[in-house]
């Protein structure tokens, strides 16, 4: 898996965009090209520092998060306390306050909002240090709130940053991109580290080093500009917390185009969750000869993440050159992405259901299970691009959290069904899920763009 990793990179550094190539261009062109180069070579500067900037408080944020994801269900265990009520109260607290916590953050400041965050987590993983249940079920009351934050507020300051300092919106999923390999990447690093931490320390471990890591996080975040949810500077001062409220709403449920990508983000990640639920004891279940090495497959799965991640640009790129103009890329790029998941979750279904008597079995569920963590790293990049393109900048905080609604929705019904249900009716479910988005997304392939989603609609 590595020396494929390994192989993709190379091939990605192919596919140079044409903004990346006129910088190195004929020394015989005009004058005012050479100009217009050097122009363009200092907006290219000041974006990659910008990126940068950002992408390491990302790497940082989620490389913490992943360290407690990995080990939150071993910790609770050594606790003996009741861990499906615990999840389950994490899930029902994101969906309580997802759909005015995004207005909040739009109202007050995304750059404060992403400091809050740090400030929950920080609180979140003490509480973690208790054996006392009832502050385990404050914790997990915090983190639904948190979970709100960091899949919005640091979006949604990325995107409106991007916009006020005048970056070409093409260059945005650049660092959609960029953010899908090294989610995929600190999830690797995440899993040595927090075992590192967990044999010196127990563990509670893994959630102490979080801690560090959350804080340094704060200290990055904290040289950030403030940017709000506004049209013109000045508008959040203006208006009020339900005003952001009911317009957030209202252009959601009446804008096609918001709500068609917010059922394609349901769908995709509500299916992408079920499988985390599903892969170990499908694999287990097969019992194949020496065991699984959980740990093993755990990392491959990760490196298809950042394999997908890499892959996307040089994907793009073919969909614009052999398919559609760059104009449709990004739709046309996701209808096919679900519609590839939604053919290798097909994969399992048909080996479980008995009608496949294959020995290989074992390895075409395995071989299905990278190319969905794969798909997993392609979509990512692509759904952020479609969300910066269709969802106002005013309203983006409010919106992004309005979609997490029927997302927590699918997440319960999908880790129930895991429960009571059959294990090849649930990877149907899940096909079923990406085959649904991909179908969402392919009706937006021929309708005519928006008005920019950097302008508020009334």
């Amino acid at each position: 898996m590595s020396g494929l990793l390994a192989l993709v990179f190379l091939i990605s550094r192919l596919f140079t965009p044409e903004d990346e190539k006129n910088l190195n261009g004929d020394g015989k062109k005009e004058e005012a090209t050479n100009g217009d180069r050097k122009s363009l070579k200092a907006l290219h500067e000041e974006f990659n520092s910008f990126r940068r900037e950002y992408i390491a408080v990302y790497l940082v944020i989620m490389l913490a998060d992943w360290m407690q994801g990995t080990h939150m269900y071993t910790l609770y265990l050594s606790y003996g306390v009741n861990i499906s009520a615990l999840f389950l109260t994490g899930f029902l607290s994101g969906a309580i306050f997802a759909p005015f916590l995004g207005s909040l953050v739009d109202k007050f400041g995304r750059k404060k909002s992403c400091v809050a965050y740090c400030v929950l987590e920080i609180v979140i993983n003490v509480l973690e240090h208790s054996t006392n249940f009832q502050l385990l079920l404050l914790g997990r009351v915090l983190g639904g709130i948190s979970t709100n934050l960091l899949f919005s507020a640091f979006e949604s300051w990325m995107t409106t940053e991007h916009r006020h300092r005048g970056f070409p919106e093409a260059w945005l999923a650049r660092t959609y991109s960029d953010t899908s390999i090294g989610n995929g990447t600190m999830a690797i690093l995440a899993g040595i580290v927090a075992q590192v931490l967990e044999d010196n320390l127990g563990h509670i471990g893994p959630f102490q080093g979080a801690v560090a890591l959350t804080a340094l996080a704060l200290i990055l975040i904290l040289r950030w500009p403030e940017n709000y949810g506004e049209v013109h500077e000045g508008d959040h001062s203006k208006s009020s917390l339900y005003h952001q409220f009911t317009e957030g709403w209202k252009v959601t449920l009446s804008d096609s185009h918001v709500w068609r990508i917010g059922m394609t983000q349901a769908l995709s990640e509500g299916a992408m969750y079920t499988f985390v639920f599903m892969w170990v004891p499908t694999l287990l279940s097969m019992d194949p000869p020496g065991g699984v090495p959980t740990g093993c497959v755990f990392s491959s799965l990760m490196m298809a993440i950042t394999i997908g991640g890499i892959l996307f640009r040089p994907f793009e790129t073919l969909v614009t050159k052999f398919l559609v103009p760059a104009s449709k890329a990004s739709e046309v790029s996701a209808s096919i992405i679900y519609g590839l998941a939604a053919i290798s979750m097909a994969v399992p279904a048909y080996c479980m259901y008995g009608v496949s008597h294959s020995s290989h079995c074992f390895e075409n569920i395995l071989a299905s299970f990278m190319v969905v963590e794969m798909c997993v790293g392609l979509f990512m990049p692509v759904a952020g691009t479609l969300r910066s393109k269709y969802v106002p900048d005013a309203l983006q905080g409010g919106i992004l959290n309005i979609f997490r609604l029927p997302l927590n929705a699918i997440v319960v019904a999908g880790t129930h069904a895991t429960d009571v249900l059959d294990p090849a009716v649930v990877f149907v479910m899940v096909s079923v899920f990406f085959l649904g988005a991909s179908i969402i997304q392919a009706t937006m392939i021929s309708q005519q763009q928006p008005v920019s989603s950097t302008k508020k609609s009334n």
